[in-house]
């Protein structure tokens, strides 16, 4: 059985018992929404920052993905191998610079999801 909130689906709390928090790794959705004008420019800053994350000791996985029917939506699913690696990438040069300078400067709304794995 599943909990539902506003940005999150997770477990009732007593499956979690069997999934150890520090034994998983740390996943997450980012959903991001533009301006149609700007989506040339989202689409380079994803780029670089994408690179550079993906270079990121404790990076596991970095997608950025547009929105099938919806374009000025971006979903960003990425995937740490703990919380110290997550809080990295948010503490990196690049990320100040095209996440934080970039992608949040020119976003209309944004929504995070924190993914529980249960296998």
């Amino acid at each position: 059985m599943f909990i539902e909130t506003k940005h999150e689906i997770r477990p009732q709390p007593s499956l979690l018992k069997a999934v150890s928090h520090k034994d998983t790794m740390i996943s997450f959705t980012v959903r991001m929404t533009f301006r149609s004008d700007d989506r040339d420019e989202i689409v380079q800053i994803l780029r670089e920052l994408t690179r550079l994350s993906r270079q990121e000791e404790g990076c596991v996985s970095y997608i950025p993905h547009s929105v099938d029917g919806n374009p000025d939506t971006i979903v960003i699913y990425e995937q740490y191998c703990d919380e110290a690696a997550a809080e990295h990438h948010r503490a990196t040069p690049h990320f100040a610079k095209y996440a934080v300078g970039g992608l949040y400067q020119k976003m209309l709304e944004r929504s995070m999801e924190t993914l529980v794995a249960i296998a």
